[in-house]
């Protein structure tokens, strides 16, 4: 092991993978082991561990339906705390850990106004992400 779920040592068990697409002529290289360095290359070059983490998170917040229930309602208007519990019937409690969530992931922001908090969309990437699913449903 690698070290990571669901990491396995190129040698045990996906050499022989490798080598048959090699093989297969459809894979642009005749070496395997370069092949193999070449893909953990790739995979170094185009993610690095912080904006994963960023986009990991900024994804599992959308991944609740409650959640984007919240999103598409503050994209539309701010609304202070007690209205999204009152759209959604929720307790302030389930409503503030779900918003929570939301804040850490950047996609929505709070403001306070005296003992009042209201909530906001962030509309960039937000609803750039949100009009692409739409797009997919499509």
């Amino acid at each position: 092991m690698n070290g990571l779920p669901g990491q396995v040592n190129v040698d045990d068990e996906l050499k022989p993978r490798l080598a048959r697409l090699v093989s297969s002529g459809l894979c642009m290289t005749k070496d395997v082991e370069k092949h193999q360095k070449e893909l953990a290359e790739l995979i170094e070059r185009t993610s690095g561990s912080r904006e994963l983490r960023s986009e990991a998170t900024f994804f599992k917040a959308l991944a609740d339906e409650t959640r984007l229930k919240m999103v598409y309602a503050l994209l539309a208007r701010e609304m202070c705390e007690c209205e999204v519990m009152a759209a959604l019937h929720m307790t302030q409690p389930t409503a503030s850990h779900h918003l929570s969530i939301l804040q850490r992931a950047r996609i929505v922001e709070r403001r306070k106004k005296g003992k009042w908090v209201f909530y906001s969309a962030t509309p960039v990437p937000t609803k750039a992400v949100l009009d692409a699913l739409k797009d997919l449903r499509s």
